[in-house]
C-alpha cells in the first residue's frame, strides 16, 4: 500500500459541543483534507507546538516524552496513521535508537503532538485518505473565508456523532479586545497554564492581524 504524506492545517473546535476539537491534516500532494477528532489536552498540546509564541512555563506531557527521548537518544523518524476502525485512527511511531528501528502503537493525536516536536514527517495509506479524506471547494484550496466555513460545516456534521454535551452559543467572546490587550490576555493565560484559553486567544490575535 502506498503511502500519503499529510501536514498539519490547524485545529478547529465544535461550536455546538463541549470539548470537542478536530485536528485538521492536508495531503501534500491533493487537494484533501482528513480530519480527526482529538481531546482538549492533545488540541492544546498540539497548538503550544504549533504556536512557537506559546512557551509553557513547565513542560507539557509530550514536551517532556521529548527530552527525555532526546537524553537518550531516541528519535522519531516518522508517524503513520495505519487503520481506521469505526471512526478511530491508529497510529504507528517509527522511532530509532543506536541504529535499531522501533514501531511503537500510539494514539493518533499523541504521536502527531511527538512528531511536530521532532519535526517527522506524518504519512497514512492511500486507502485510509480515499475512505476518510473529504474536498472543499471542489478541490480548490486557497485558505479563504469561505473554505474554512466549510471545514467548519463538515465538522459539525462529525461532531454529532459525538455523545452530546451542553451546548455552548457560537460567541467571539473576545472580538472587542485590543490586540494589546489579547497579547496581555494571551500572556496571562499561559502563565496559569490555562492552554485552551490560549489558544483561543491565538487564533483571535491572527484574526485581527490578517
Amino acid at each position: 500500500m502506498s503511502l500519503v504524506k499529510l501536514v498539519i492545517k490547524g485545529i478547529s473546535y465544535s461550536h455546538t459541543q463541549n470539548g470537542a476539537y478536530a485536528l485538521i491534516l492536508n495531503e501534500v500532494d491533493g487537494d484533501r483534507k482528513l480530519p480527526i477528532v482529538i481531546g482538549a489536552f492533545e488540541a492544546q498540546s498540539i497548538a503550544i507546538a504549533i504556536e512557537k509564541e506559546l512557551k509553557p512555563p513547565r513542560p507539557l506531557t509530550h514536551d517532556l516524552f521529548k527530552n527525555f527521548a532526546d537524553r537518550f537518544d531516541i528519535v522519531i523518524n516518522q508517524v503513520i496513521i495505519h487503520k481506521l476502525v469505526d471512526g478511530v485512527f491508529f497510529s504507528s511511531i517509527i522511532c530509532e535508537r543506536d541504529g535499531i528501528e522501533e514501531i511503537i502503537d500510539a494514539r493518533t493525536s499523541d504521536a502527531i503532538s511527538l512528531a511536530i516536536r521532532f519535526k517527522a514527517p506524518i504519512f497514512t495509506y492511500k486507502n485510509i485518505l480515499d475512505k476518510a479524506g473529504i474536498y472543499l471547494n471542489d478541490g480548490v484550496v486557497d485558505g479563504n473565508e469561505e473554505e474554512d466555513d466549510d471545514i467548519d460545516d463538515v465538522l459539525e456534521e462529525i461532531f454529532t456523532n459525538i455523545e452530546p454535551s451542553k451546548p455552548v452559543e457560537k460567541v467571539n467572546e473576545y472580538a472587542h479586545f485590543s490586540l494589546k490587550e489579547l497579547n496581555d490576555l494571551l500572556a496571562n493565560a499561559v502563565a496559569n497554564e490555562d492552554y485552551e484559553k490560549a489558544a483561543r486567544l491565538r487564533d483571535e490575535i491572527s484574526r485581527k492581524q490578517e
